[in-house]
């Protein structure tokens, strides 16, 4: 009798919990139960990154049922690595503006939060013009430079000169995104993302294949529907920014230059950008040799999986994406044992997540890739990427958790340490000897990503155990 009156009651406790953490409401993590504040993050997160990661799937389906297949999920697959400079520094800024807010937050400062946010969105458009204007200028050149055949390069230029030229959106959806995590409302992040989507969604088969006075743009129109799908997002951060109702009251004063705060970001954000420019360098040059080594049809298996892995992969980073959160807040408010301990739930929370995806990714790789494409070769080759990629899935989830609470601490220098090591001294001479000293080929690119992975997730966890993260200022 006493289990049956308790499961209603937990039954009733969890859909509470999920009400409270999609509402939208502001969030104080410095008190209360550490496991409670780690799922009222963690939900809206993981389905903020969920969508984030079909913008990507949606434009995979339709474009792998073109005329043209192989060469267009190659170029989806080439420009987003292209576009991961972009994501690197859009991440790299959030990071640094979640844990400038999440510590005035936890300080009980909200104006100098606002401040602080707003400073990150002026010095990240700033330098998303030095990136947007060559991308546009160059988009053939730029896929021919990553392995595309010349047709394949002409075909997908348009394309790749959309996704640049409106790159800054995709540059404010992230860091925006970031100050509101950072506010400990990670709702409103989950929310503009999910807009965003339904948009893409819509808007991707009615102008990839045309429908009564809208014309077919094919490809074009993929980027068309994801370039005004995330534009209509970035609107609803605006809107929630400006109507006065959360715990940053932003004006106008708060786009001002403030060269201290700016100083101050930068000194953060720097090591941030550059920790996740590190890995997109070493993605790009992966995507180069896969595509040296298999071929056009190699490359768009290789791009298919990626993409596979990046839909899984990216709601663990928004779950992680809770210790940067937890950490800033109680380091701002002097609870050090906290923020530890936050991150060790969150860590457990995360390997379980990824513990239970690889079970599903070696087990239904191959029917997953036939509703992706209609290639029996790039079908192949993207199941065995998939399969091989996903042996590394516990040890990503780590990984995750320890990177976001060194970012979230302001300590942005060991992680980028930590990628310099890991893809540039490691990462990428192990796949460069693997398929092409070897016989492997492209599958030699595959093995590295996970056996470099691992490596970077261990020694993560020792820079983590020595606890400098706990004395760093911003």
């Amino acid at each position: 009798m006493t289990q049956s009156g308790q499961n209603p009651t937990a039954l009733k406790r969890f859909f509470g919990l999920l009400k409270q953490s999609l509402q939208g409401e502001n969030i104080d993590l410095t008190t209360g139960s550490i496991r409670r504040g780690v799922l009222l993050l963690a939900i809206p997160m993981m389905l903020e990154m969920m969508m984030e990661s079909v913008f990507a799937l949606v434009d995979l389906y339709f474009v792998g049922h073109l005329e043209n297949s192989s060469f267009a999920v190659q170029t989806v697959g080439l420009t987003e690595s292209v576009l991961t400079i972009v994501y690197s520094i859009a991440i790299g800024m959030s990071m640094a503006a979640t844990a400038m807010v999440a510590r005035r937050v936890g300080e009980k400062d909200p104006e100098a939060a606002a401040r602080a946010g707003m400073q990150a969105v002026v010095v990240a458009i700033v330098l998303n013009i030095f990136i947007a204007v060559p991308g546009v200028i160059y988009a053939k050149d730029i896929l021919i430079l990553m392995g595309s055949s010349e047709a394949s390069a002409a075909y997908g230029a348009p394309f790749t000169q959309i996704l640049m030229g409106s790159s800054f959106v995709i540059m404010l959806l992230f860091l925006l995104n970031g100050v509101f995590r950072g506010a400990g409302n990670a709702a409103i992040a989950m929310k503009s993302l999910w807009i965003a989507n339904i948009c893409n969604i819509l808007l991707c088969p009615l102008f990839i294949n045309g429908a009564g006075p809208v014309p077919a743009f094919g490809l074009t129109g993929a980027a068309l529907a994801t370039a005004v799908g995330r534009s209509v997002g970035v609107l609803y951060q605006w809107y929630c920014l400006f109507n006065g109702k959360g715990v940053l009251k932003v004006t106008l004063a708060c786009f001002k230059v403030q060269w201290n705060q700016v100083k101050a970001l930068v000194k953060v954000a720097a090591p941030g950008v550059m920790q996740f420019v590190i890995a997109s360098c070493s993605w790009i040059f992966l995507a180069r040799l896969v595509a040296e080594t298999g071929g056009d049809e190699g490359s768009a298996g290789y791009q298919s999986a990626l993409r596979i892995m990046m839909f899984f992969l990216l709601p663990a980073w928004g779950l992680s994406g809770a210790a940067a959160t937890l950490v800033g807040q109680n380091l701002g408010a002097q609870q050090i044992d906290r923020a530890e301990r936050s991150v060790w739930v969150t860590a457990k929370f995360n390997v379980i997540y990824m513990a239970l995806i690889m079970a599903v990714t070696l087990l239904a790789a191959d029917p997953m890739m036939w509703f992706f494409t209609n290639n029996p070769h790039v079908h192949d080759i993207a199941v065995k990427a998939i399969r091989i990629l996903s042996a590394g899935y516990v040890f990503y989830g780590m990984g995750m958790v320890l990177m976001n609470a060194f970012n979230g601490a302001g300590d942005t220098k060991t992680p980028s340490r930590v990628n310099f090591v890991g893809f540039w001294l490691f990462q990428i001479p192990l796949a460069y000897l693997l398929s092409l000293k070897t016989d492997l080929g492209s599958v030699g690119v595959f093995i590295a990503i996970p056996v470099a992975e691992t490596c970077m997730s261990i020694a993560s966890f020792i820079l983590f155990k020595k606890g400098k993260w706990k004395a760093v200022k911003v």
